[in-house]
Formats: structure tokens, C-alpha cells, sequence
């Protein structure tokens, strides 16, 4: 009886917000909405979808490690082992260090033991993944992974047997790759993929909130986009590669003049990357209009004294102006300030995370695009 009573009640809410269209007896809201001649309009705004309650969003807390990189907690096996991992939209892959693997940079890290998931499955392929400053080989395996506290049965993962030495700094245990498949070492399904051809997420998007000055409140959500981290409108890029999330640059402009990019670049949107890395000439260049010099160790350093009055750097993505002022691209340490401008061999633009820290970032993987919009 409750129940009904609580159908009814419902009926009645549906009706009063459509100008107050009466219920008449023996007719379904349907008839009465066909009656007004608006059932199709309202059938087009709202299309049936008996799924939706079991929809969910999941929202990832990460911690600010010194604006360095971004880390949250997974859970892998039954029952869950917990590991620290870095959500990079720059790799596909997920990989953690296990019990099998002697490398120092594994001893400082918590190490996955199958033998203690009862869900575990052996994969029948080695990986091997290499980074801009180093490689892990290992093994391909499956599991129940959660992540946000949405849960991935039979997810595809890497457990390491080697991992090289820069690795044994990394704060977190491992790498959550967020681009897509197409990059995937062995063609793996990364996480996210799964979450969306599950339907365990009621939108094929994640969103990326990263603070600044080492703040708390960095967030990955699966699925969701959270209005409270951004403001004004978002501003959509659409991808030129399914393989990062890979974007034209229009230009890179500082009081008015093109400095870099000039005609047009390729660039990706990374979380993985701490700075904005450019081909060498086209970095040196900023450097150079916002005086910084460059020390032995190739990194661009300033006087503290000069941030107030350093110049804006604006990006222009798809005819929009993206601006970083100097407080956002100039790191201050006891060691002095630096750029966050780094070099590159490459002619690949990485956007990582002195550019995301300035905009709320949202992944789609529908169209595909990037949405960007000014953070809070």
C-alpha cells in the first residue's frame, strides 16, 4: 500500500510540473501528456531508460604530492589490496609492483600478492611499458579492481617484475593510464574503457580537478563532472587522435606576440606530466620572454623578485585563450623559482599539470573532446 501511495504521489509531482495537467481518472500521465499534445516533446527530453537508477558516478580523491604529481587509492583482488596510484591520461595501462619483483624502486612500494585474491587470474602475456625515463617489464593478469568505489571485475592489469630506478622516488606505487587503447601495451583495455562498456557509469567521461601549492581537494570523477571545482562556461576541443588525449594548438602568445607554436601544433592534455613540455627553440623562446635563464641542469630559473611583474603566457586551443600568469608557471622553492616550461626532442605539445592546475578538465571519450573551463 505504501508503495502505491507513493507512485501516486509521484504521478501527481510529474503532472503539477507540466502546468498543472489534471490526472484524469482511468488515464496514464502518457495519455494526459498526449492529450496536451507535448508526450513526444517530453519522450525526447526525457527518453525512458530503466538502467539509469543503477547508474553511478565515482569520485577519486587524490593527493597533491608538492604540485609534483597526483596520486589516489585503488583496491585490487578479493579481499582488496591497497595501492597508491597516479591517474595519467598520458598512458593507458594499470600496473602495480608485486612480490615477484626484486628492483629497488619495488622494496619502498606496497607489492601485490596474488596468492592472496581468490579472484585472481593469471594472464598468458608479458608487458613491458616505457616511460620518458625508464621502463617496468612484468606480467599481464586480471582481477577486481575498484577504483571510486566503482568495482571492475575481470580488469586487465600489470604486475611488475622490474622497475626502473626513477621509479623508486615515484610516491606513488604505480601508474593508472587514462588515454586509450589504442596506446595500450598488449592492446589492454584500460580501466575506464571497462567502467564505460560495463555501464557502470552513467556518462562515457571522467573529470580532472588538480589544486595548487600542494592544497588539498584534487579529484578524479568517473562518469561525473563537479560544477563546484570550475567556473563560466566549458569551452570543448575536439581530439585529433584517439591515442592521447591529443588536441590542436592555434599558438602560444605573450603580450601579443606569437612566441611559439606559429601556425599551428599538436599537443595532449597529460596529468602525468608535471610541466608544460614544447620542442626545445619554441621553449627557449618563452623562456626567454619571461626572463628566465637557462642553469646546467637545463632547467629555467628567475628572480623570485620578478614574479608580480613576468608576463601572461596565453595558449589558444581552438580560438579560445587559455592564460597562465607567471604566480601559476613559476614554482618557488628554498632553491630559488623556476619555469615550469620544460624541454622536448619531440614536437608533441604536453600540457600536463601547470596548465590543468589553471583549468578544470573533462575527458569524453563519446565524440571524442576535451572540455576545459576556467578552475576554482
Amino acid at each position: 500500500m505504501i508503495k502505491w501511495l507513493l507512485v501516486l504521489s509521484a504521478l501527481v509531482a510529474f503532472a503539477e510540473c507540466f502546468h498543472k495537467i489534471p490526472l484524469i481518472k482511468g488515464k496514464t500521465a502518457r495519455e494526459a501528456l498526449q492529450e496536451k499534445g507535448i508526450w513526444e516533446e517530453f519522450r525526447k527530453e526525457h527518453p525512458y531508460n530503466p538502467m539509469a537508477k543503477f547508474y553511478q558516478s565515482g569520485t577519486e580523491s587524490m593527493t597533491n604530492d608538492a604540485d609534483l604529481s597526483y596520486y589516489g587509492v585503488i583496491s585490487i583482488g578479493t579481499p582488496p589490496q591497497s595501492f597508491s596510484v597516479i591517474f595519467d591520461t598520458g598512458s593507458s595501462n594499470l600496473w602495480i609492483p608485486s612480490v615477484y619483483c626484486s628492483s629497488q624502486a619495488c622494496q619502498n612500494h606496497r607489492k601485490f600478492n596474488p596468492q592472496q585474491s581468490s579472484t585472481f587470474k593469471w594472464g598468458s602475456q608479458p608487458l613491458s611499458i616505457q616511460y620518458g625515463t625508464g621502463s617496468m617489464t612484468g606480467y599481464l593478469a586480471s582481477d577486481t579492481v575498484e577504483v571510486g568505489g566503482i568495482s571492475v571485475v575481470n580488469q586487465v592489469f600489470g604486475i611488475s617484475q622490474t622497475e626502473a630506478a626513477f621509479m623508486a622516488s615515484m610516491v606513488a606505487d604505480g601508474i593508472l593510464g587514462l588515454a586509450f587503447q589504442s596506446i595500450a601495451s598488449d592492446n589492454v583495455v584500460p580501466v575506464f574503457d571497462m567502467m564505460v562498456k560495463g555501464g557502470l557509469v552513467s556518462q562515457p567521461l571522467f573529470s580532472v580537478y588538480l589544486s595548487s601549492n600542494s592544497a588539498q581537494g584534487s579529484e578524479v570523477v568517473f562518469g561525473g563532472i563537479d560544477s563546484s571545482h570550475y567556473t563560466g562556461q566549458i569551452n570543448w576541443i575536439p581530439l585529433s587522435s584517439d591515442t592521447y588525449w591529443q588536441i590542436k594548438m592555434d599558438s602560444v602568445i605573450i603580450n601579443g606576440q606569437t612566441v611559439a607554436c606559429a601556425g599551428g601544433c599538436q599537443a595532449i592534455i597529460d596529468t602525468g606530466t608535471s610541466l608544460i613540455i614544447g620542442p626545445s627553440r619554441d621553449i627557449s623562446n618563452i623562456n626567454s620572454w619571461v626572463g628566465a635563464s637557462t642553469n646546467q641542469y637545463r632547467e629555467a630559473t628567475v628572480n623570485c623578485q620578478n614574479i608580480q611583474s613576468m608576463p601572461e603566457v596565453t595558449f589558444t586551443l581552438n580560438g579560445n585563450a587559455f592564460i597562465i600568469p607567471a604566480s601559476a608557471y613559476v614554482s618557488q622553492s628554498s632553491y630559488g623559482c623556476r619555469t615550469g616550461f620544460g624541454q622536448s626532442g619531440q614536437q608533441l605539445w604536453i600540457l600536463g599539470d601547470v596548465f590543468i592546475r589553471q583549468y578544470y578538465a573533462i575527458f569524453d571519450s563519446s565524440t571524442p573532446k576535451i572540455g576545459l573551463a576556467k578552475s576554482l
